[in-house]
């Protein structure tokens, strides 16, 4: 999704709760990775990956000139011979530290070794952020610091709150504009990012 299909949708949902949610929500993780800087993981379900969400915040991290936001995409299935970046395994998650982040993208309930995980970390001091079904990810709301629940019947799909939670990342840490030039030089990277082609799948 591009940043016009972004807007036009932003005007559609005004007046509901979703705007506010999730720039609440995207808040919440851009406030935890540049305070911290200490680097932002995420995971998926075994069945699910948030790889294009992972794209989009590279995106983003690159735009706003935050790199912080480019998360580390923690894989189940991956293998040594996978490129680098989808190389990272569960073990990634095990070794997280205080300072760092973890966002958990779950359209179902996580296994239990992806809960176990996530609570070692919680433990470890590491930040859990979470998206996912609020009438499935019971033991996963509780356990993340921030969880932002998408209705299986609602206005709006998974994979479209994240469009929107990774937008507003960016958006919200880019500073305001001061004066002509400065106003220039955002119109001038808006029209290069509304004709970037979208990202490729990784």
């Amino acid at each position: 999704m591009d940043a016009v299909r972004v807007a036009l949708l932003r005007e559609v949902l005004a007046g509901t709760g979703w705007l506010g949610a999730t720039r609440g929500f995207a808040g919440a993780l851009r406030g935890s990775v540049v305070s911290h800087g200490g680097g932002l993981l995420l995971v998926g379900t075994e069945e699910y990956e948030p790889w294009h969400l992972a794209a989009h915040l590279v995106d983003e991290a690159a735009w706003s000139g935050t790199p912080e936001l480019a998360p580390t995409l923690v894989r189940h299935a991956a293998r040594p011979t996978d490129p680098a970046h989808l190389a990272v395994g569960l073990g990634r998650i095990e070794a997280a530290r205080r300072g760092e982040t973890l966002l958990v993208v779950a359209p179902d309930e996580p296994g239990a070794p992806l809960l176990e995980r996530v609570h070692d970390a919680r433990r470890a001091g590491v930040t859990v952020l979470a998206l996912g079904s609020d009438a499935r990810e019971r033991e996963l709301s509780v356990m993340a610091h921030e969880f932002l629940a998408v209705p299986e019947r609602g206005e709006l799909d998974l994979d479209t709150v994240q469009h929107l939670v990774s937008a507003a990342a960016g958006e919200n840490i880019r500073p305001a504009p001061r004066g002509r030039r400065r106003l220039r030089d955002r119109v001038s990277r808006l029209a290069d990012h509304l004709t970037a082609p979208p990202p490729a799948r990784w």
